[in-house]
């Protein structure tokens, strides 16, 4: 099955249902109740939710105007930062250009955001404060049947690229990662936490709760981190982290959670940062080059943004055809996601291989990358790959050259 799509517009989720409050408000008759009135359930981790399949599906009967659209129509996009100021300086206008680089992808695809600031958990910091939110965010929006956290130093690179969710339909979680480095080499970075989606269930809200066990929430915090270090050979510091304790929870014998989690490696469904950004300007190029070819006026024609899906499934189809079809270190496609992991842009303490400046202009370079496609709707194009200014760009662009 091919992994882009087949180019359906999502549904927006407007459908005319009828509206329970205005019902509850006495003009048409008593409100459906639904698991929002049971006073026993939560949104707080500390408290299992049980038969959530059950109440979301009383839910969604109740409110059928969410139900339809399918699954493409369906999917919560969540990301986060913290509710403090960035101490790195430029840290937070930079975490203004992450968050805008989110929404300009929801937009054009139909994806619902919700971006997150407030701490739910204290006791659940860092990289374990992503858990609380997504149990939260599933309970909110019931009719959201996939949940797609991704990172705040996570940018979207290629604006065409739907999630191939149909790839998905018998697994409850996806993560990027290596079935070889999983179960084979055992290895902590097998597989990266920091983008995944997982689907609005109650496997899922269980496996939260397993995952959420080994975090700083538990009294056997301390002992989890002597164990993932000595389980890992490769893992440094004996802290329990939430991609280690992943990784341990497939590694189980017998493992409840392993046969429905897909190990993504067919695409950069999250790409390391420092394999992509030195080729970003040669990816512009080729891609440039494809519309210039013979018979590819049709993918230069200027279009309204909301005719976006249509052109990409258009762009997509013709990368076969100019050798853009290979993704990954020896293809030329553009990476879905490029993460910066390492970077810390809010805190600046950067991981001690990094520089600033192979961070700072790594994401300028990515982010002005994606963004250069979304203006493209609007007609312009930033003067260069790490540059703040814009230039108009001609009719029939890239057949023809942008002037200074």
């Amino acid at each position: 099955e091919g992994y882009y799509g087949d180019g359906a517009v999502p549904s927006s989720g407007s459908g005319s249902g009828s509206s329970s409050v205005g019902a509850a408000g006495g003009g048409g008759g008593a409100a459906a109740h639904t698991f929002y009135d049971d006073p026993a359930l939560a949104y707080t981790v500390d408290r299992p939710i049980t038969g959530w399949d059950e109440k979301r599906a009383g839910w969604l009967r109740a409110h059928p105007e969410f139900a339809g659209g399918g699954e493409k129509g369906r999917v919560l996009m969540v990301s986060g930062s913290q509710p403090t100021p960035c101490r790195s300086p430029g840290g937070d206008h930079t975490l203004m250009r992450l968050l805008k680089n989110k929404a300009d992808y929801c937009r054009l695809h139909g994806v619902q955001l919700l971006y997150n600031m407030a701490l739910l958990r204290p006791s659940m910091d860092r990289y374990w404060a992503k858990i609380p939110v997504i149990r939260a965010a599933m309970v909110a929006h019931p009719e959201a049947e996939w949940v797609w956290w991704v990172d705040s130093d996570a940018v979207l690179t290629d604006m065409d690229f739907r999630l191939p969710l149909r790839r998905y339909r018998a697994h409850n979680l996806v993560v990027h990662g290596w079935p070889s480095l999983v179960f084979e080499a055992s290895s902590w970075t097998s597989l990266n936490a920091g983008v995944f989606l997982i689907r609005n269930c109650q496997w899922s809200l269980d496996f939260m709760d397993a995952w959420a066990a080994m975090g700083p929430d538990s009294p056997d915090y301390q002992h989890w981190g002597a164990v993932l270090k000595s389980t890992f050979k490769d893992k440094v510091f004996d802290e329990s982290d939430d991609q280690s304790a992943l990784v341990y929870m497939l590694l189980q014998e017998g493992s409840r959670w392993r046969d429905k989690v897909f190990l993504e490696s067919g695409y950069y469904f999250e790409g390391y940062w420092m394999e992509i950004v030195g080729r970003l300007a040669n990816m512009t190029e080729r891609y440039e080059a494809m519309e210039r070819r013979p018979g590819a006026a049709a993918l230069r024609r200027r279009h309204a943004e909301r005719e976006h899906a249509e052109y990409a499934v258009a762009r997509n189809a013709a990368l076969g055809g100019a050798g853009l079809a290979e993704t990954g270190v020896h293809g030329w496609r553009r990476p879905f996601v490029t993460h910066f992991t390492g970077c810390q842009p809010c805190s600046g303490q950067r991981n001690e291989h990094y520089s600033g400046d192979s961070c700072d202009q790594g994401m300028r370079r990515a982010l002005n990358f994606a963004d250069d496609q979304v203006l493209r709707a609007y007609g312009f194009r930033h003067a260069s790959s790490l540059s703040d200014d814009v230039q108009p760009l001609p009719f029939d662009y890239p057949a023809k050259a942008v002037t200074s």
